[in-house]
């Protein structure tokens, strides 16, 4: 690192956790972020503003007047762009020297896997089953962290899925897919609504976790942790990785 880079993250260096070698380590790392919505906002501004060297932002999605309410990097200007190119420009303007890149078509497939094999962690910011499920399957592939989040009306929880360790989960086995069921329209905030900072709340609580996990700082998170908005309570279970799962259940 350069002086002027010593003096942007000398307030995380400053932390005996990171140091300068966390930092070195954040600067070294790819995360990969799929969604720019509401929890993607805050994940591409605080993994860009803290330092992880290359972002890559998925997204294909459109900037729309309902987005502008909670989908913090985007403003009034960017109604009609593509989110990821709308966050990459975003997170562009707090760190130019952060290697971002937008992938502005939907990640699925051999394209995902592919996508997630590149990168150091991924950040699930997605608000369908069918997304969950296809990044979890892809992190498994390509052996990479993922940390997930959701957010809908008051409520909002967060997990972290290592398949580094044996004995963790993946997202299958914390939400089962249900054959010849639809899920995907059950927990959208575009049908459900959802209250604007609770998405700033997860998101950064993703990109703490993320950074932990890159930096090499304090414990990764384990379980699933829950956010009741309305009481403003927090509550952490334990889970279990199923060895009946029929997603990792042979690994």
């Amino acid at each position: 690192m350069n002086d002027e880079a010593l003096l942007r993250y000398s307030r995380q260096i400053m932390l005996d956790a990171i140091d300068v070698h966390g930092q070195e380590r954040l600067l070294a790392s790819h995360a990969l972020v799929v969604g720019a919505g509401g929890l993607g906002s805050p994940v591409a501004l605080y993994l860009a503003a803290a330092g992880v060297g290359r972002l890559t932002i998925a997204d294909a999605d459109e900037v729309e007047l309902s987005n502008l309410q909670r989908q913090v990097a985007h403003r009034q200007a960017d109604l009609g762009r593509n989110k990821a190119e709308s966050a990459r420009e975003a997170a562009q303007a707090l760190n130019p020297d952060c290697d971002i890149q937008a992938v502005t078509r939907h990640l699925e497939g051999d394209a995902l896997t592919a996508l997630a094999r590149e990168a150091d962690i991924v950040l699930d910011c997605t608000d369908r089953f069918s997304s969950r499920y296809a990044i979890n399957r892809g992190c498994l592939q390509a052996g990479v962290p993922l940390v997930s989040g959701a957010a809908i009306r008051f409520s909002g929880q967060l997990a972290v899925f290592d398949p580094r360790d044996p004995d963790s989960p993946c997202y299958a086995c914390l939400y089962p897919p249900r054959q010849g069921e639809a899920q995907d329209d059950e927990l959208r905030c575009a049908e459900n609504g959802v209250v604007a900072p609770l998405v700033g709340l997860i998101g950064c609580f993703q990109a703490l976790e993320a950074m932990k996990l890159l930096s090499g700082a304090g414990t990764a998170h384990r379980g699933l942790s829950t956010f009741d908005g309305m009481r403003g309570e927090w509550r952490h279970f334990k889970v279990p990785r199923d060895p009946a799962c029929s997603v990792c259940g042979t690994r």
